[in-house]
């Protein structure tokens, strides 16, 4: 894998998905035993920001610097990457400088053209399609709490074409777990994406579901997987994914229908589970709402394992890094 960039899951086969988290496994292990992994001593990774981050940016800041590597943050307003320069000369610059670059923002096609003229590994961190990084985090931690990854069913619930839905439709079929979408009919994934995971499914065994029938998507699950309602650059699609969603949010009645007393919750975070941020008050103040996507009950609870989730971020990233540079 050296060399070799980190864009989609799309292009790793499940023997290479199954070495990164292996491999972040073994860094887990090493970090909380004290000890001293540097194996990339030396070298430089840039850090590209469109979007904000909190755990994308700590995770490859940490991991690099574990690493033995020095990272570089470069905020939208640090550089000219698509104002003043192209994303071509960007890349170019930046790979005659660094060992890797890490791009988070928004059009998927900014981070392939980093990769296409960069000549270093460049990694995803997430853009509008996918979010590579953070689904081998979530199978991580499926692997920690449930036990096992291929056959574990997993549920994801809300937006079923954003990002996340669509990272975990791809990881779900090239790793061969039970992924069901549970979403209203309006928010069904349609077209190549979904498509293609069918088409991975099929030869790895993963089993694919896409319905709005909560009876039929909950039945013996072993993780129920939410994400915000609308994401960073939509909030003013809040009013139309509240009356869509809300029959979709995660709470104790969800839980129960799994008929699984171990039954484990995701959220890739940020979330909406109570009023303590400025946009969870403005929520209540217009929509009267206390909470969003999951209950503050839920999250909270002994089925959620969240901030586990969030660690392995950065053990997950620590480990494409470490095979990639």
């Amino acid at each position: 894998m050296r060399g070799r960039s980190f864009l989609t899951l799309k292009d790793f086969t499940p023997s290479e998905i199954r070495l990164m988290l292996d491999t972040a496994h073994e860094l887990k292990r090493q970090k909380k035993n004290g000890q001293a992994h540097r194996l990339h001593e030396g070298k430089q990774v840039a850090l590209l920001f469109e979007k904000t981050s909190t755990r994308t940016r700590c995770a490859f800041t940490v991991a690099a610097n574990d690493l033995g590597v020095a990272p570089e943050f470069l905020g939208k307003d640090d550089i000219q990457l698509g104002k003043k320069e192209s994303v071509e000369d960007t890349a170019k610059v930046l790979g005659r400088m660094f060992d890797g670059i890490e791009f988070r923002g928004f059009k998927h096609s900014t981070v392939e053209g980093l990769a296409e003229f960069a000549n270093v590994p460049v990694w995803n961190g997430l853009t509008d399609t996918f979010h590579p990084t953070q689904i081998l985090a979530d199978f991580m931690t499926i692997e920690e709490h449930v036990g096992k990854l291929k056959g574990a069913k997993l549920v994801f619930v809300g937006d079923g074409r954003n990002n996340m839905a669509n990272s975990l439709l791809i990881g779900s079929a090239k790793m061969g777990v039970d992924f069901r979408i549970l979403a209203p009919r309006e928010l069904h994934p349609v077209g190549e994406i979904l498509e293609t995971a069918r088409a991975i499914a099929a030869e790895t065994g993963a089993k694919i579901m896409v319905t709005d029938n909560h009876g039929e998507a909950l039945a013996g699950a072993d993780a129920i997987y939410t994400d915000v309602w609308a994401s960073m650059g939509e909030e003013d699609q809040f009013a139309e994914r509240i009356a869509l969603l809300k029959p979709y949010q995660v709470n104790r009645a969800m839980l129960e229908q799994t008929r699984n007393l171990n039954v484990k919750f995701l959220h890739c975070l940020p979330s909406f589970h109570d009023t303590n941020t400025t946009i969870g008050q403005q929520i209540h103040d217009q929509y009267g709402l206390d909470c969003m996507e999951v209950t503050d009950e839920v999250f909270r609870s002994k089925h959620s394992v969240v901030f586990d989730e969030a660690e392995n971020r950065m053990h997950t990233i620590k480990a494409v890094m470490a095979l990639t540079l």
